[in-house]
């Protein structure tokens, strides 16, 4: 019997590629494919529309900015690194590619950086079945009274439960299932977000003085205080507007990936810069700051109940939350894929390598889906207020961790003797492995000490997500240390043979 070590070095050749054809990825998308993988991402700004404009006012929309502009300093790195490492599944892969190759600690760190990365994007199932229950909860007891009794936490358990159920028994069928349904909601996730925001610029309800008499809140002054605060907020922005890293991790896939793969981020990177600017923007302009501190959690609600009336905003909202649903299956087959990655490369224990009959992996849906339904009950009895946003934070300390370390092994494979020679069918900029050293120290220190320091400092989070996030990310450690233990089983078992 082959100890699972062994098998990850016979599939595995010296570039970083897969002798095996059976584990090859086909190239057949183009850039416009790619593209349209990751337009998803501009709908991950609602969790945090409400907490940036209390915590910044209007400067929130020069943040969004700032942040998705640093998605393309890191996601230049990272299209490089798809189009090095042939089979590395982004980020988790090319960490674990790179890191993995050396000794005991640098397959730790490896495998790390790929918990952290499952972790930066599982809660996104709870977030946004929380961000489900209010919506629906605001609107639907209107034309429903029936459901005016019902609680929003009722409401956010009951439609995570259905939700992940649903997802479990389409994806179990194969990814082409689960494609299918994705084409059918991609109809409804930019849709109702730009009609939403771009109708009160014709309809008279935007003001621009709500943005331009309010840039700052008026204690402001960028002292060492409000400094952490901003680095919190960055490091919160790049959990939703960095996330466009999905037009570039699949650059094994890509027909030409010397083109497509620039011409993807590019692409991708313009469209979240524009809807990450204005739809914060639009809401900022047509709320002001105290109308979205009265609807922090779902201020879209009362922009879209004041500009089309009920009817129209209810038709607005069931989209939107159609559109809720792609997100969370996007998340859902990711999360099940990482852990799945992790335990193929011995990071986690082998159960979780098992696939059914049509290549799912089943155990590790069930796992995430019943860890979400622990977060959904854990932070929906926090103050109205405070429980995506506090998912969110807890899940962005996995998030600063990640690109970090991601970071760090782009440096490494572009310094290290094993790695800097592979061919690159698309390069960053020359010297741009400095550049990404820089904000692995940007992410690494100053990421991580503001995102502690806000979440401790806002009063609608607290420190309690914090603590958990660090308690999750530090679960990884008995969870590695069992795999090894399990792989030095089935050594000892082949030694033996």
């Amino acid at each position: 019997m082959r100890c699972l070590s062994d098998i990850v070095v016979i599939i595995r050749n010296q570039k970083g590629g897969f002798v095996d054809s059976d584990c090859t990825l086909q190239r057949s998308i183009d850039w416009k494919q790619g593209l349209a993988i990751a337009l998803g991402v501009p709908l991950l700004i609602l969790p945090s529309i409400g907490t940036f404009a209390v915590t910044l006012w209007a400067f929130a929309i020069v943040a969004w900015g700032l942040s998705v502009l640093q998605g393309f300093i890191q996601n230049l790195a990272y299209g490089e690194m798809a189009t090095t490492f042939a089979n590395a599944s982004g980020l988790p892969g090319f960490a674990q590619t790179v890191f993995g190759a050396g000794t005991k600690m640098g397959k730790f760190i490896g495998g790390f950086s790929a918990w952290s990365y499952w972790f930066a994007w599982n809660p996104v199932l709870a977030i946004y079945s929380i961000l489900i229950g209010d919506y629906l909860s605001g609107i639907v007891p209107t034309f429903i009274p029936a459901f005016a009794s019902i609680s929003p936490v009722v409401l956010s358990i009951g439609a995570g439960i259905l939700i992940f159920a649903a997802l479990i028994l389409i994806n179990a069928r194969g990814v082409s299932s689960g494609a299918t349904v994705g084409y059918i909601l991609a109809v409804f996730s930019l849709i109702p977000l730009f009609v939403i925001t771009i109708a009160p610029f014709f309809t008279g309800d935007f003001h621009v003085e709500n943005i331009t008499g309010a840039w700052f809140p008026t204690d402001w002054d960028w002292g060492l205080s409000h400094i952490l605060v901003f680095l919190g907020i960055m490091a919160t922005a790049q959990w939703s507007a960095c996330a466009w890293e999905t037009a570039a991790i699949y650059g094994p896939e890509y027909k030409n990936p010397k083109s497509d793969v620039p011409k993807a981020l590019f692409a991708c990177g313009l469209i979240c810069l524009f809807s990450f600017v204005f739809v914060q923007a639009s809401v900022t302009g047509t709320l002001g700051i105290s109308g979205i501190e009265e609807a922090r959690v779902s201020p879209l609600l009362p922009m879209a109940t004041q500009v089309f009336g009920e009817w129209g905003a209810l038709i607005a909202i069931v989209m939107l939350v159609a559109a809720m649903v792609l997100i969370i299956q996007t998340a859902f087959n990711g999360s099940a894929r990482s852990m799945h990655s992790m335990a193929v490369e011995g990071n986690l224990p082998s159960y979780l390598a098992k696939v059914n009959s049509k290549g799912t992996p089943m155990r590790a849906m069930v796992i995430i889906a019943l860890f979400n339904v622990f977060l959904i009950l854990a932070f929906s009895f926090l103050n109205e207020s405070g429980g995506p946003a506090a998912i969110l934070s807890a899940s962005a300390l996995g998030y600063v961790f990640a690109n970090g370390i991601s970071l760090l092994a782009y440096y490494k494979a572009a310094t290290d003797p094993k790695f800097k020679d592979l061919e690159r069918p698309f390069k960053a900029p020359k010297g741009w492995k400095y550049v990404a050293l820089i904000f692995a120290f940007v992410n690494l220190v100053l990421y991580l000490v503001g995102i502690v320091y806000l979440n401790a400092t806002d009063p609608a989070i607290g420190i309690a997500p914090t603590l958990l996030g660090f308690v999750v990310l530090a679960l990884f450690i008995p969870l590695w240390w069992w795999a090894q233990k399990e792989q030095n089983r089935l050594c000892d078992t082949k030694s033996d043979s």
